[in-house]
Parts: structure tokens; sequence; C-alpha cells
């Protein structure tokens, strides 16, 4: 059984949003009412995570804003080896600090404070399986951190990219779209290295999603 501590009520003027499959299924994050944060819904999550459950298990992860810590948190729960969680406002990496110490997560799951674009310009901390890139639609950060990131990216690398629903947004050469889906606000995107030498993803049917060979 859990300890009753995976699942706190959040904090008087939080939202929260939950870990949907793995070992903390059902856990809840806690999602200070900031400008700017925009956690990913729980459909979307649910099914990127369908999307990217073969390739998982064992993967590094680098969740670039990690905000709440939704997504590389749900990486590590369904099987990814570790996760460096990276966020830049001070509360929300105290938070983070706070849930990894919660979950007993300290030797999978490193949370870093720091601006996204200056941890790309240091020193490696290793090359990551998969990477997480969603930051505050109104940053127009997309561009800087692509052409930024691949030192850090395994040869055969799964990049997911949110973007705004009426400007979405490519990663440009080097990448293949896999497969995407949208909401009204969001584009959802999963993207593989090209060249890679890993097998092709599983399909997994969704209605909200489409893919490309």
């Amino acid at each position: 059984m859990k300890p009753r501590s995976t699942k706190p009520a959040p904090r008087r003027g939080e939202g929260s949003v939950r870990i949907i499959g793995g070992r903390w299924r059902g856990t809840r994050l806690p999602v200070p009412d900031l400008p700017g944060l925009r956690p990913t819904s729980d459909r979307a999550r649910e099914t990127l995570f369908n999307w990217l459950q073969p390739v998982l298990p064992g993967a590094r992860v680098l969740d670039l804003f990690a905000g709440s810590g939704a997504l590389g948190l749900e990486a590590l729960s369904r099987g990814a080896s570790e996760a460096l969680l990276v966020e830049r406002d001070p509360g929300l990496a105290e938070s983070l600090r706070a849930t990894v110490e919660r979950l007993h997560a300290g030797d999978e799951a490193k949370p870093v404070r720091a601006d996204a674009l200056s941890l790309l310009r240091a020193p490696l901390h290793g090359r990551f399986d998969v990477v997480f890139v969603d930051p505050p639609f109104e940053g127009a950060l997309w561009d800087a951190v692509l052409a930024a990131l691949p030192p850090w990216l395994a040869d055969d690398a799964w990049l997911y990219l949110e973007s705004p629903a009426d400007r979405p947004v490519e990663p440009g050469a080097g990448w293949r779209l896999h497969r995407e889906g949208g909401s009204r606000d969001a584009r959802h995107a999963l993207y593989r290295r090209s060249g890679g030498g890993a097998a092709t993803l599983a399909q997994v049917p969704d209605d909200s999603a489409t893919s490309t060979p």
C-alpha cells in the first residue's frame, strides 16, 4: 500500500494534477496558480504516455520546463530510470523538491532550479532518451531550445513538443513526426530523431491523434 503522504490535499489556492499510470498512479501533484503555468491535461498526458510506453523502461528523461513535474514524474512512474526536472521559478522548484522527497524518489528524480536555455549551454548532464519541451507559450522559447538541444540527445531520442494550436511548432531537420494530437488550445506532438536505431513505437489507437508512418 502507498503511504498516505503520497496524496496530500492541495493547499488552498492551488489546483492539482494526478499521475495517471504506473507505481505512483493516482498521486496528486500541486499546481500553484501562477502566470504561464499550464499543466498538460490528463487526457493529453494519458495519450502521450500510451505512445511512449514501449521506450520508457530504463529511459533517461529530460523535462525542461517541469512546472508541477507531471511529465517527468509520470515517466518515472511508468519505468524510466532517471528524470532531470528543470524549473526556473524558485517556488515551483521548491515544490518539485518536496514532491520528490514525498515520493522517496531522490535516486531517480533530479530537480534542478535553472533556466532551461542556461542549462542547455552548460556542461552536459549526459544524453537523454526522451525530452519534454512544453514552455510557457508567451515566451516563444521553442526555437532557441531546439537549437541548443542536440548535444543532450541520444541517437534514437524522442521529443515531445507542446505548442499553441494556432501556432504549431516544428522541430525541423533531424526529426520525424511519430504521432500528434491536439485540443482547442494546444498541439501535442511526439517526434523521433531521424536515423535513430530504435524500433518504431507501436501505434496506439486514439481518436484525437494522427500518426505518420
